[in-house]
C-alpha cells in the first residue's frame, strides 16, 4: 500500500523504514530537507512540501502525522485544502483524545477520514515493531490493516495467552482497533499513565536499595533536635550492586519487564547514573489520565503520585518546601539545616 509520513523524527523515520522493508511504498516529508533526502536514498519517495507529498500519492491517500501534539492541528489545517474526499489522516503521536473527537467532526463534512493511532515502541520500534492502539471508523481501519499489521510486532516469541485462540482478533499481533475516534489515544493515554507508575516504583525501590548502607555512616550523622536518629544502624549495612540486582530480577522474577531490561542496561554502563540530572519530564498523558480518573470518579493513587513525583523532580516543589520551613521556624524556631 501507499503511505505518507509527515514528521521524520525518531519515531516517524523508523516507522517508514519498517513499512518499506515490508513492501509498502512510502512518501515522506519533513521540514528538514536533508532528512527527507536521506530517506529517499533508502528507497522512499521524498517530497519538498505538503502539496508535493499529496500530489505524488495515489487516491485514496493515507497520510500519517508523527509530529508533536502542539503542531498536529496546524498540519491538518495545511493538509485539508490539498486532500480529497476518501483520503485519511492518521495522528500517530500523543494527542489528547478530546482533540481527536473534534478533528474527526471537523473533517467529516469534507469526506475526510481521521484515525488516532496511539503508538508505543520508541526508538526500538524499527527492530521490535510498534504496539498500536487505534481509534476510528471500522471500515477505514480494516482497509488499512496491512499497514497496521506491518508496523506491529506480531506474535514473536511471546507465549500465547491460554485460551486466546478462541477469542481471535489482532491484539496478540500487537495492534488493536480499540473503538471509535479517540479510543486509540484514550488507551495510549492510560498506557502512559501506567508507565509513569511502573517507572516510579522501580526508581523508588532501587533508591531504597542504594541507601541501605546508611548505617555505616551513623557515627558521622549530625545529632541535634532537627535530625531524626537512626535507631538501628546495624540494620542498614548493605552495599548493594544495583547492576547485579536488576539483572537477577530479569531472570524469572515477577517484576521482570522491558523497563527493567532498560534499567539493567543503564546500570551496566553507569552504576551511579552520572550523566542523568534526575529532572523527569512529562509529555501530558499522565496528567490526562489523572483528569480522566477524576471525571470518572475512580481512584488512581499510584498514577497520581507518580505524576506529582515528576513535577517534584523538576524543582516545582521548591516554594512549597520554603513554606514548610517558614511554618516550622514560626511555630518552633526551627532553622533550616545547611
Amino acid at each position: 500500500m501507499q503511505f505518507g509520513m509527515i514528521g521524520l523524527g525518531r519515531m516517524g523515520a523508523n516507522m517508514v523504514r519498517r513499512l518499506t522493508k515490508g513492501g509498502h511504498k512510502c512518501f515522506v516529508y519533513d521540514r528538514s530537507a536533508p532528512t527527507v533526502d536521506g530517506l529517499a536514498k533508502e528507497g522512499m519517495t521524498g517530497a519538498s512540501s505538503l502539496a508535493d507529498l499529496v500530489k505524488k500519492m495515489e487516491k485514496p491517500r493515507t497520510i500519517c502525522l508523527m509530529v508533536p501534539a502542539a503542531f498536529v492541528d496546524g498540519s491538518i489545517d495545511e493538509l485539508v485544502p490539498l486532500l480529497e474526499s476518501g483520503d485519511t489522516i492518521i495522528d500517530g503521536g500523543n494527542s489528547h483524545y478530546h482533540d481527536d473527537i473534534a478533528r474527526a467532526k471537523r473533517l467529516k463534512p469534507k469526506g475526510l477520514h481521521y484515525i488516532d493511532m496511539g503508538t508505543s515502541g520508541g526508538i526500538w520500534g524499527l527492530e521490535r515493531g510498534y504496539c498500536l492502539m487505534i481509534g476510528g471508523e471500522t471500515d477505514v481501519v480494516k482497509r488499512l490493516d496491512p499497514i497496521f499489521a506491518c508496523l506491529a510486532p506480531g506474535r514473536g516469541e511471546i507465549p500465547r495467552t491460554e485460551g486466546r485462540e478462541k477469542l481471535g482478533g489482532t491484539a496478540e499481533n500487537g495492534y488493536l482497533h480499540c473503538g471509535p475516534v479517540g479510543a486509540g489515544h484514550f488507551t495510549k493515554m492510560v498506557h502512559n499513565g501506567i508507565e509513569y507508575g511502573l517507572m516510579a516504583a522501580y526508581a523508588e525501590g532501587l533508591n531504597i536499595l542504594k541507601k541501605a548502607n546508611i548505617g555505616k555512616a551513623h557515627e558521622s550523622h549530625e545529632k541535634d533536635a532537627e535530625t531524626t536518629p537512626l535507631r538501628n544502624p546495624e540494620h542498614y549495612q548493605y552495599d548493594f550492586n544495583l547492576a547485579d540486582i536488576t539483572e537477577v530480577w530479569r531472570r524469572g522474577s515477577v517484576v521482570a519487564s522491558w523497563l527493567l531490561d532498560l534499567t539493567a542496561q543503564a546500570f551496566v554502563g553507569s552504576p551511579n547514573l552520572e550523566k542523568f540530572g534526575g529532572k523527569v519530564s512529562d509529555s501530558g498523558e499522565g496528567r490526562w489520565t489523572v483528569a480522566a480518573a477524576n471525571d470518572e470518579g475512580v481512584p488512581a493513587f499510584v498514577l497520581t503520585a507518580s505524576l506529582f513525583e515528576r513535577f517534584a523532580s523538576r524543582g516545582e516543589d521548591e516554594f512549597q518546601n520554603k513554606v514548610l520551613s517558614a511554618m516550622r521556624f514560626g511555630f518552633g524556631g526551627h532553622v533550616e539545616k545547611k
